[in-house]
């Protein structure tokens, strides 16, 4: 069983595609998440049409070097979908000198950060059943996870929000106000 352990940022990400059901054509919307195990906060994201490994490697190329992620600084998690799996995605990860980590074969809890993302955002209480356009998904998308990051205290990090955790404030925050005091 992969094990999942971050003592800073940027040593471990979990990411995972999830589909947004549109209201008049058949098909979905899919939704990109990469997410710091350590922060739990976004660090990039992104809404398509499709589902291709193509696409993934896009938004991972910009957001590696977003964060300046240096060779073999940075260990990256997934299920086994059919993006996450592809030759050429893989192959993209050992060339910028990210390790590679699957959840086992036919075992669906072992990507559970990601997975209790997307619980978090397709349960919150302005979230369409449909969205009626490309437009009104990503639009939903940059508000949820602009909130997500922002103003979501999160239980796993000891109620504070991602952002804090991911800009180092944190140590701040628990300084001026315990644990114990916290709340959501």
């Amino acid at each position: 069983m992969p094990q999942l352990c971050a003592t800073a940022l940027n040593q471990v990400w979990s990411w995972d595609i999830t589909k947004l059901p549109r209201l008049h054509k058949s098909g979905l919307y899919h939704l990109y998440v990469i997410l710091d195990i350590f922060s739990r906060y976004v660090t990039g994201w992104m809404l398509a049409p499709t589902e291709n490994a193509n696409l993934a490697s896009r938004l991972f190329e910009e957001t590696l070097h977003k964060y300046d992620i240096a060779l073999g600084q940075l260990r990256v998690h997934s299920d086994r979908g059919p993006s996450m799996t592809a030759h050429g995605f893989g192959q993209l990860l050992c060339t910028l000198g990210v390790t590679q980590s699957l959840s086992r074969p036919r075992v669906s809890n072992e990507n559970c950060y990601s997975e209790a993302q997307f619980k978090t955002v397709k349960y919150a209480p302005d979230y369409p059943v449909k969205f009626a356009s490309f437009s009104q998904a990503n639009d939903y998308c940059v508000k949820f996870l602009d909130w997500y990051n922002h103003e979501h205290r999160h239980s796993g990090i000891g109620w504070l929000t991602p952002a804090m955790m991911h800009t180092g404030i944190a140590t701040q925050v628990y300084v001026t106000c315990p644990p114990s005091l916290v709340r959501s």
